[in-house]
């Protein structure tokens, strides 16, 4: 009798706290629906910045991670802009790129695969194989990648965020394009040109499927 007693206070708890996380989810989702879409610019090469706290952040650390020893300062820059609306995902993440070699991006992209974001690329298969890129990284971390089998290259540069966010532009995710190269990236949230994008990543990803893919030619048989 005084355990079963003791152990209503606890389940009064539970309920009383899954009633709340309840809400907060309904609440921001009205929030999202209510603030303004995304509609942004970015221009490269980025000013330097220290993104090591919004990774941090972002890996579930907080305040608990230790200060990062870089001399770079804590400003906001079009990296760490472009990281915000990336980590943003909370569903899916489409992208399909030229290059990737960012350790920030590629850090990034794990991160939202190791929360849950189901998260698949389309990548160039030669370039995927330069020193630096980050493609084996994703591949080692259990994120799909599927590549072309073609003479010319697969040279799109964008990602799609929750099927709601499209960031399109010159950028290639390379340290080169971010630092020093003059880029540019629109970021924006308007079905009419999402979908389009999301149609062409479905159907690249269909196409590069390994089942389809030619190891020898025809002639070679």
């Amino acid at each position: 009798m005084w355990a079963a007693g003791a152990q209503q206070p606890r389940r009064a708890g539970l309920a009383l706290a899954a009633v709340a996380a309840a809400a907060l989810a309904l609440a921001l989702a009205a929030w999202r629906r209510r603030r303004p879409p995304v509609r942004e610019v970015l221009f490269f090469p980025s000013r330097p910045s220290c993104t090591e706290a919004l990774l941090a952040e972002a890996a579930g650390l907080g305040t608990t991670a230790r200060p990062c020893p870089c001399p770079l300062p804590r400003v906001d820059s079009s990296l760490s802009r472009l990281l915000r609306h990336l980590l943003s995902a909370r569903r899916s993440l489409e992208i399909c790129l030229f290059a990737f070699s960012s350790p920030q991006l590629g850090r990034a992209v794990q991160l939202l695969h190791r929360r849950g974001v189901r998260v698949r690329v389309v990548t160039d298969a030669q370039y995927m194989g330069l020193p630096g890129s980050q493609i084996g990284l994703l591949r080692h971390a259990g994120i799909q990648v599927r590549h072309d089998q073609e003479n010319g290259y697969m040279h799109h540069k964008f990602a799609v965020v929750d099927r709601r966010m499209l960031i399109t532009g010159s950028l290639n995710w390379t340290t080169q394009a971010i630092q020093n190269n003059r880029e540019n990236v629109l970021v924006v949230e308007d079905a009419e040109y999402v979908k389009p994008f999301l149609d062409e990543f479905e159907r690249i990803w269909e196409e590069y499927n390994p089942i389809n893919y030619r190891f020898f030619s025809k002639d070679d048989k």
